[in-house]
């Protein structure tokens, strides 16, 4: 293990690289990465980055969204096979006809989704940003929301705009339902219950606040509980222990696990960055420079 690691910060400096995980990356390639964070967080350092080579330990639309945002770097996803069933739900042939339907509704696209549909959309959210951007986006127009039916709910609820929903859905988030809930609140009746908005709205309904991973680990810090019941996948648990150990977590189950997101390991994230395997993610042409746009607008509404 130890050789491992060494190994791989040794290539780092040889490579000029820097390792991006998402919190729902298993605990031992969040501790040997330059930055951990939510879909948002990892668009703003990716935004950010100075160095020549960009691993991007997560699934293929958030190494999509690097390469993006840094058309002069190398990004690679060291697990080719990592996807994300709910941007395969949606394709930009499907996103163009929606748009027929709706003429003049403004297209707000989850970052879940692939650089084609980023393409055809007017700006970009993550779960982190989707309610500040909805509340910017111009009153006079409905939204069309792609792909996620459930954060597309949730923006409507607490912004109160006309939403169009797509029938997307996150397959782990999905598993969350409101028996789940009640038996964890039951079992841990004096922690904040705190759940994702990619989650149904009969479970967010019974929970106390509805955060994306950031605002989950931001709030655990900075609020007064001390016991909290976390309802989203289960990698972040570590993410919180690691941060804010002196606080309890709960899961809201074990079995909030994303396939995909398990995949990586060291050895995955080695091979990487010797380039002996992995994806070398290119989105170029046309589509890259659209998607860019409906990107960077996302990144300048949310400061």
């Amino acid at each position: 293990m130890t050789s491992t690691t060494d190994e791989i910060a040794r290539l780092k400096k040889v490579h000029n690289a820097i390792i991006l995980a998402h919190t729902y990356q298993p605990g031992e390639i969040q501790d040997i990465a330059d930055f951990v964070g939510d879909s948002y967080g990892l668009s703003v350092q990716a935004a950010a980055a100075d160095a020549e080579v960009i691993i991007f330990c997560g699934v293929l639309f958030m190494a999509e969204t690097a390469a993006i945002l840094n058309p002069d770097k190398k990004v690679i996803l060291p697990v080719p096979e990592a996807g994300c069933p709910m941007a395969d739900m949606i394709s930009a042939g499907e996103l163009v006809e929606l748009k027929r339907k709706y003429p003049g509704y403004t297209v707000l696209c989850y970052v879940n989704s692939p650089a084609e549909v980023k393409a055809e959309s007017d700006i970009c959210c993550t779960s982190s940003n989707a309610l500040t951007i909805a509340g910017k986006l111009p009153e006079n127009k409905g939204i069309i929301f792609v792909p996620d039916k459930h954060l597309g709910s949730h923006v409507h609820e607490q912004t109160g705009r006309p939403v169009v929903l797509w029938e997307g859905f996150c397959p782990t988030h999905a598993r969350i339902t409101p028996a789940m809930v009640l038996a964890a609140k039951k079992n841990h009746p004096r922690a904040c219950t705190m759940i994702h908005p990619e989650a149904p709205k009969a479970s967010r309904d019974l929970c106390d606040k509805i955060f994306s991973t950031g605002q989950m680990c931001d709030f655990v810090k900075e609020g007064p509980h001390t016991e909290f019941i976390i309802g989203t996948e289960i990698g972040i648990l570590h993410t919180l222990n690691h941060r804010t150990p002196q606080k309890k977590y709960y899961p809201m189950s074990d079995q909030i696990t994303c396939p995909n997101m398990r995949r990586g390991t060291l050895e995955t994230t080695l091979r990487a960055l010797k380039r002996e395997s992995g994806l070398l993610v290119n989105v170029s042409g046309d589509i890259a420079d659209k998607a860019r746009g409906s990107l960077t607008r996302m990144l300048e509404m949310s400061r």
